[in-house]
């Protein structure tokens, strides 16, 4: 009896309160969740995400300025830097940013910038800029953070066409985050909803399925989203483009989970408590949204949470090379263009800003993968 006793406190995790000495067991969530605070790593990328998002969300709030906005004077100027202190060594609790000059270099004769130490433009919160609507809601101008007028503050330095770089970073995140969940979210309930009744039902039906399934998989990935991108008409609206990206996106994605929960289906189908129900007459959609889902759901949100990092680079791989979402519109795919080429790389080194980003984005999300399949894992102590 001792050895089952050890297995039974393995397999849950009891309470017991003092006062009655009664023990109460955690359901396989509550253990789930139990074992993912422990997970340092999962645990630190989970909250990386949180503030990812919640930067997407209160984007235009957040970013300086708009994504219209630019200044011919300032075409790839470098980030500008955030000082405390003067020339004269006096301490300034309010960090402030120099007027940004440009100029020749004498011998390459390229365009330069310099700081000029005796205009200082202070950081201020809650300012005034760009007229935008917050969350959809409401028109409002304030700003969390800027400089008052002529002054301008350039953290991640500017592009091309003098636009501020750390807006577009934060107004890409809107896309480049949402994309990703959206896309992962239709391939979760394809995949789920194709491969459970390839696995359930089988025969013919299960046949034409994993047929199909094999033809979508056969393609080479890169040429079948230059086929499917080359499908949506020139000019369409941002938000159109943006739906086409998404349902491209989920009908390339749902193949994977669609064998996964194919293979458990028919791992869990012939099990005796399935056969039971089947006995006792209950309906087969009842079977799988109450006996069958149950017992792999957790694997299916692994599942899930791993495949986002993938959506994440096959959209920034697609704006990269022209094939998603496109100018005036802008995500960190589209931010990273002007880094296709080398003396852009070379000469402006902060364009490559919005690849850290996508790396940060993209580890956080497999860490966090990682630490859910450990902790669903039934069998890991």
């Amino acid at each position: 009896m001792k050895p089952i006793a050890q297995i039974g406190k393995q397999l849950s995790t009891a309470v017991k309160r003092p006062k009655n000495n009664e023990v109460y067991y955690s359901s396989q969530w509550r253990l789930i969740y139990q074992r993912l605070k422990k997970h340092k790593l999962a645990r630190i990328s989970l909250i990386i995400l949180a503030c990812f998002y919640l930067v997407a969300i209160f984007a235009q709030f957040i970013a300086p300025y708009g994504l219209q906005s630019y200044d011919s004077k300032y075409v790839n100027a470098p980030p500008t830097k955030l000082s405390f202190k003067d020339a004269e060594g006096n301490f300034h609790l309010r960090p402030y940013v120099n007027e940004l000059k440009s100029g020749r270099d004498p011998v390459t004769l390229r365009k330069v910038f310099v700081q000029d130490e005796k205009l200082r433009h202070p950081v201020r919160f809650l300012v005034k800029g760009e007229t935008y609507k917050f969350l959809g809601l409401f028109s409002t101008s304030i700003h969390l953070f800027g400089v008052d007028e002529p002054g301008r503050l350039f953290l991640f330095g500017t592009d091309g066409m003098g636009r501020d770089l750390l807006s577009r970073v934060v107004l890409g995140s809107q896309i480049s985050l949402s994309i990703p969940l959206i896309g992962v979210s239709i391939s979760f309930v394809l995949g789920l909803f194709i491969g459970g009744v390839s696995g359930y039902f089988g025969g013919w039906l299960d046949s034409v399925i994993q047929r199909i399934i094999e033809i979508i998989r056969s393609f080479p990935t890169l040429p079948l989203w230059m086929a499917l991108s080359a499908a949506i008409p020139a000019r369409v609206p941002v938000v159109t483009m943006y739906l086409y990206i998404v349902i491209i996106f989920a009908f390339i994605g749902w193949t994977d989970l669609a064998r996964v929960a194919r293979g458990k289906f028919i791992s869990l189908k012939n099990e005796e408590y399935v056969l039971a129900a089947k006995i006792a007459g209950v309906s087969d959609a009842k079977i799988i949204i109450k006996h069958l889902l149950p017992g792999f759901i957790s694997y299916l949100v692994v599942a899930t949470t791993l495949a986002i990092p993938g959506m994440i680079l096959g959209e920034t791989a697609m704006s990269f090379l022209g094939l998603g979402i496109r100018s005036p519109a802008t995500s960190w795919g589209v931010l990273l263009q002007e880094a296709q080429q080398i003396e852009n790389i070379a000469l402006y080194p902060w364009k490559l800003i919005p690849l850290g980003f996508v790396i940060i984005a993209v580890l956080t999300f497999n860490f966090l993968g990682d630490g859910l399949r450990d902790a669903a894992d039934p069998y890991k102590k």
